[in-house]
């Protein structure tokens, strides 16, 4: 059996790891790659009334169920499939049901802080950290979260300055020392993102030939 590639890729609120996702897809073939997000694994309060549920620290490490993102990363490495959660932004809240995944042979775990946990890290192969200036991540957070998620500006800009910033310079912005390799300017490094890519290619070689 092939070696199951995990592939981590970490960095603040709109840095462009999605961006860097999907240039690594549109090369390996998107039935070789599957994309896992921490943000489907938020915590659930459902005894919570919505304006509640809304104000909590989202950028926290303990707003993650990191301990079942970690046994589900683990299953997939084994080559068992796994119920990921469906997190429901515009309700803040976990849907009833869940997403079945099954393992490919290259993994790709996407978040804010997959870095922050080193037994999260040690389950990684390679660590991308997307670096990308401040005033980018909130544009492009703005923009993200009035379309996708129903936000209104103010809310997000007061979010912003509650907990996003607050968090991403205590606990994003250090764990990019674990990282094997710092992308700065996120998908427009064109450099960056071919070397990363050259370097999943020769990994998933390797792994096939010692299958």
């Amino acid at each position: 059996m092939a070696k199951r590639l995990v592939i981590g890729i970490c960095g603040g609120t709109g840095s462009g790891k999605t961006t860097i996702t999907e240039r690594i897809i549109s090369v390996l073939s998107p039935e070789s790659v599957l994309v896992l997000q921490q943000d489907h694994y938020y915590k659930d309060f459902p005894h919570l009334p919505l304006e509640e549920r809304a104000r909590q620290n989202f950028d926290h490490p303990d707003s993650f169920d990191t301990p079942l993102l970690i046994e589900h990363v683990r299953q997939l490495r084994e080559g068992l499939p796994v119920d990921r959660p469906f997190y429901d932004f515009t309700k803040h809240e976990r849907a009833s049901h869940t997403v079945c995944l099954n393992p490919s042979p290259a993994i790709i775990l996407e978040g804010i802080l997959i870095f922050e946990n080193k037994a999260l890290c040690e389950l990684m192969d390679i660590k991308i950290f997307v670096d990308t200036d401040a005033d980018l991540h909130f544009i492009r957070r703005l923009g993200r979260a009035i379309r996708e998620r129903g936000r209104t500006v103010e809310s997000v800009v007061s979010q912003y300055m509650a907990t996003v910033r607050p968090m991403h310079m205590e606990f994003v912005e250090p764990s990019k020392r674990h990282a094997d390799v710092i992308i700065p300017e996120g998908g427009h490094n064109e450099v960056g993102i071919d070397l990363v890519i050259q370097k999943i290619r020769s990994l998933i070689g390797a792994g096939a030939s010692r299958s």
